[in-house]
């Protein structure tokens, strides 16, 4: 069973990435509904708040207690978060609280001699709150999706987003579970579970790219199209290890591979959008956040190369 300073190094690394991502999944939401939908809108802008609420949370915990390799993986923020918000908010009107970012630059790593007693309490008490709120978006997200496929409802977000965030809070939901319940996990099955889930996620990351570029950015195009195949194979080959666990190692280096090529080029796909030298329907945020998910695929990656 982990210990209390792993359940809650452990569980802050992970409220600090996941809570992150499910507030910026309610930005987007927000942001695609249409003026009929308003209602939708708010209940997507309540859930934002929520989200805010317990990242604020998560970051005043995690001071001094954040792993040094999450710290320096580029996960939690980016140099580029902070301008990102701001200029998402410009385009949207949406609210964004920049502040929670400004404090999760300033986060310092390491392992605080505190009370680890109450601590754990605490962090238990967070992981409940953010288990039982997420599971809400992913109920909220499921009724817009099954709305968009029976076309009762319009959003500007592909019905295969909203699948795939639906599916990214899922995987939370379940992570954090088994932290709560203090399961040791099989490194090598949760190697398998993480790069199927994974190279999936940046598949249809490519996808997306590759469909709110502006049509006169072939190029782009072109590379995140082969983006998107190189992934949906790395997806099958992940699938395939249940059946010839001996591809493991080679898989995961394959994975690592063509990940430090998305990340960067996500990276640029980034910068270049905050410069105004891209030509897309891509809000700045967005481009942040699949870069973060890149890092944070990247960091497990290196963690199952050094162990598989």
């Amino acid at each position: 069973m982990p210990s209390n300073d792993d359940f809650i190094r452990q569980s802050l690394d992970l409220d600090l990435f996941f809570l992150r991502i499910m507030k910026e999944h309610s930005f987007f939401l927000e942001g695609g509904f249409t003026p009929v939908s308003s209602n939708l809108a708010s209940q997507a802008d309540a859930f934002k708040k929520q989200f805010e609420g317990l990242l604020k949370e998560a970051v005043s915990l995690a001071n001094g207690f954040i792993s040094p390799d999450v710290a320096s993986s580029g996960e939690v923020v980016t140099e580029f978060t902070l301008n990102a918000e701001r200029a998402s908010e410009f385009f949207t009107g949406i609210p964004i609280d920049t502040s929670i970012t400004t404090a999760e630059l300033a986060l310092t790593k390491g392992m605080q001699q505190l009370n680890t007693q109450m601590l754990t309490q605490r962090v238990f008490d967070l992981n409940q709150r953010a288990i039982a709120v997420t599971q809400e978006l992913i109920n909220f997200k499921t009724t817009v999706l099954n709305s968009v496929l029976s076309c009762r409802l319009f959003t500007f977000n592909y019905p295969l987003l909203i699948d795939h965030i639906r599916r990214e809070a899922i995987l939370f939901v379940t992570l954090l579970t088994r932290l709560q319940q203090r399961m040791m996990v099989d490194i090598t099955r949760f190697a398998i579970e993480q790069e199927s889930f994974w190279n999936r996620i940046m598949a249809e990351h490519a996808k997306f790219i590759r469909g709110l570029l502006d049509p006169t950015e072939e190029a782009l195009f072109e590379i995140a199209n082969n983006f998107g195949k190189e992934f949906d194979v790395l997806t099958a080959r992940a699938l395939a290890i249940h059946n010839q666990i001996t591809i493991l190692p080679q898989v995961t280096q394959e994975s690592l591979n063509a990940t430090v090529r998305i990340r960067d080029f996500k990276r640029q796909g980034t910068e270049g959008i905050l410069a105004c030298k891209i030509r897309s329907i891509i809000l700045p945020l967005l481009g942040d956040h699949v870069l973060r998910e890149a890092n944070h695929y990247l960091r497990l990656l290196k963690d199952f190369s050094m162990i598989v």
